[in-house]
C-alpha cells in the first residue's frame, strides 16, 4: 500500500464508512441497544431504533416482513418468525456497510474481486444486495432437514429467543447453562459443527461475563453479531450465506503470513496466500486454516504442537518455502479446505518478494453473504516507504495507518518492537472501531545492522530464540504433567 493508495482509502471522509453507512450504523447501534436491555422492556427510544431498523427496508423486498415483525416486537409479541426477519434485516444492514467499506479498500489497491454467483430462484438474481438475500433466504427457510436435526435447531432458536427477551443485562448462569444441552447435540452432529462452535464460544463468553447486570462495560456490537449469525445459522435448510461446493485446484501457494486465532479451548491458524494455478491462470487470493482443539495452560509457542499432523503446512511457515497443491479443494469464498497429503513443501519463497511480485494481479475471494460484516475484513496488502510515528502508526507521507499491535501472536517472533523498526510489512488492513487498521503478519526490519525478515509463523516448528525454546520445555512440562493427571483420571 503507497502513499497515494492511502490517501485515496482515507480521503473524504478521514477514513470513515462515509454518510450513508454511519447512518446504517447508527441504525445497528439502536438495534443493538434494545438487545442489551432486553426485547421485553422496550423503553420508548429502543422501540423506535427496532421500527426504525424495519423502516430501512421499506422498499425492498424484505419491507413488509420486516414491518410486522417490527410492530409486533413493540407490543410485545415475540415470535421466532420475528425475531428471524429482525435478524435478517441486521445482517442485510451490516452487509451494505461491509459491502461499501471493502469497495472502497479495493477501490484504492486497484484490486480486482470475483462476484457471489448467483442462485436460480435467489433473490440476488431479482437485483436485490447479496446480504439481503441472505437475510430473505433466512426469513423464509426451507423444509428438508431430518426431524432430529430440526429438534436440535429449534432448541437452538428457543434458547436464542430467550435471549433476546431477557436482554444482555438479564443474563445469569441458569440462562446460559440452559443452552449446554442443545451445545452437547449440536457437536454431536458433524454437519451442524459450525454453528456448535460458535454458540459454545457465545455462550462461554456470557458465562464469563456473569453477573453481566453489574458489568460496566459490555461487548454489544459483539454479541450482537454471535447472535444474528447464530440465528440464521440455526434456521431449517440450506442458507444462500454459506460457501459453495468447492472446486478442485492445482498449482503453486505461495504464503504471505499466518493470523492466529487463540480462544481458551481452541486454537486457528489462518495461513493467507497467494495461488498461481497450474493451467496458467489468474492467480487467486486465498485463505486456508487449520484448527485444534486446546486447553487454557497451552499458550505461547506450545500453541505449534497442537497442529502437528499438518506437518507440510507447518514446515512451509518455518522455512518460508511456496507449496505445490494436487487436486485441493476451493470454496466460492476463497478458502482452501487443507489437506496435508495433498501438498509437498518447495522452493524457498521471501512473503514480501510474493507481496511485491503477486499480490498487484491477484483476483480477491468474493465474500459470502452472511460473512458480510465490517469486523471481518481482513485483506493483505504490502506497506512500504513509511515512517513510524510514537503512537506505533506508518505515515506514509503525511497519511496515517494504524497499527493494530495487539493482534500480534504471542506464539511467533513478531514483537511491536520489530514491526516499529520495520521498513516494510505485509499485513492485514481490517476496520474495526470507526478505522482502518493494519494487522501485520511479516516485516523487513534492521536488526543489529543486518536487514531481516520475520514473520508470524517462523515458529510453526518451534522456537528458534533459546529464551522462547527455554520457556516452551517448561510448557511442555506442564502439559505432560496435566496429560499424566488425565490418564490417571481415565484409569480410575
Amino acid at each position: 500500500m503507497l502513499a497515494v493508495q492511502l490517501t485515496a482509502l482515507l480521503g473524504g471522509d478521514s477514513g470513515s464508512t462515509g454518510q450513508g453507512a454511519e447512518e446504517a450504523l447508527a441504525l445497528l447501534d439502536g438495534f443493538d441497544d434494545a438487545l442489551v436491555h432486553g426485547l421485553a422492556r422496550l423503553a420508548d427510544d429502543r422501540a423506535d431504533a427496532v421500527a426504525a431498523l424495519a423502516a430501512a427496508f421499506a422498499a425492498t423486498p424484505l419491507g413488509d416482513r420486516l414491518a410486522e415483525a417490527a410492530g409486533a416486537v413493540v407490543s410485545g409479541s415475540i415470535t421466532q418468525e420475528h425475531l428471524t426477519a429482525l435478524a435478517g434485516g441486521r445482517v442485510a444492514l451490516s452487509g451494505a456497510v461491509h459491502d461499501a467499506l471493502l469497495d472502497s479498500l479495493d477501490t484504492a489497491l486497484g484490486r480486482e474481486r470475483a462476484e457471489w454467483p448467483p442462485v436460480p430462484g435467489d433473490p440476488e438474481t431479482a437485483g436485490g444486495s447479496a446480504a439481503q438475500s441472505a437475510a430473505q433466504s433466512a426469513a423464509q427457510p426451507a423444509a428438508g432437514e431430518t426431524q432430529p436435526v430440526g429438534n436440535v435447531l429449534g432448541g437452538v432458536r428457543s434458547w436464542l429467543r430467550e435471549l433476546a427477551i431477557t436482554g444482555w443485562r438479564g443474563v445469569d448462569h441458569d440462562l446460559v447453562s440452559a443452552a449446554d444441552q442443545v451445545i452437547e447435540a449440536l457437536l454431536a452432529a458433524p454437519d451442524l459443527r459450525r454453528l456448535a462452535v460458535l454458540l459454545d464460544g457465545f455462550a462461554a463468553e456470557l458465562r464469563a461475563s456473569c453477573p453481566i447486570g453489574s458489568a460496566e462495560h459490555l461487548p454489544v456490537r459483539r454479541w450482537a453479531d454471535l447472535w444474528t449469525r447464530a440465528l440464521l445459522l440455526a434456521q431449517d435448510g440450506v442458507l444462500t450465506g454459506e460457501p459453495r461446493p468447492a472446486a478442485m485446484v492445482s498449482g503453486r501457494l505461495l504464503v504471505l503470513g499466518v493470523d492466529v486465532h487463540e480462544h481458551g479451548t481452541a486454537v486457528q491458524f489462518q495461513v493467507h496466500a497467494v495461488l498461481e494455478p497450474s493451467d496458467g491462470g489468474t492467480p487467486l487470493l486465498v485463505r486456508t486454516s487449520v484448527t485444534a482443539a486446546k486447553v487454557d495452560t497451552i499458550v505461547g509457542t506450545a500453541l505449534w504442537k497442537l497442529p502437528q499432523r499438518h506437518k507440510v503446512l507447518l514446515a512451509a511457515l518455518a522455512d518460508r518455502r511456496c507449496i505445490e497443491i494436487a487436486d485441493m479443494p476451493l470454496l466460492d469464498s476463497g478458502d482452501l479446505v487443507w489437506h496435508d497429503d495433498r501438498a509437498f513443501v518447495s522452493k524457498p519463497a521471501d512473503p514480501l518478494a510474493t507481496a511485491r511480485l503477486c499480490l498487484p494481479g491477484a483476483l480477491a475471494p468474493a465474500v459470502p453473504p452472511l460473512d458480510r460484516a465490517p469486523v471481518r475484513i481482513a485483506e493483505p496488502v504490502l506497506v512500504e516507504g513509511y515512517k513510524v510515528t510514537k503512537d506505533g502508526s506508518f505515515d506514509l507521507g503525511g497519511a496515517m495507518l494504524a497499527v493494530d499491535a495487539e493482534r500480534l501472536p504471542g506464539c511467533g517472533p513478531l514483537t511491536p518492537k520489530l514491526v516499529a523498526a520495520s521498513t516494510a510489512c505485509v499485513g492485514l488492513v481490517r476496520w474495526d472501531g470507526g478505522r482502518w487498521t493494519l494487522q501485520p503478519l511479516a516485516v523487513q526490519a534492521t536488526v543489529k545492522r543486518e536487514a531481516v525478515v520475520v514473520a508470524t509463523g517462523d515458529w510453526a516448528l518451534g522456537p528458534t530464540d533459546p529464551k522462547a525454546a527455554k520457556a516452551e520445555a517448561r510448557a511442555a512440562d506442564a502439559e505432560a504433567v496435566l496429560r499424566e493427571r488425565a490418564g490417571r483420571l481415565l484409569r480410575r
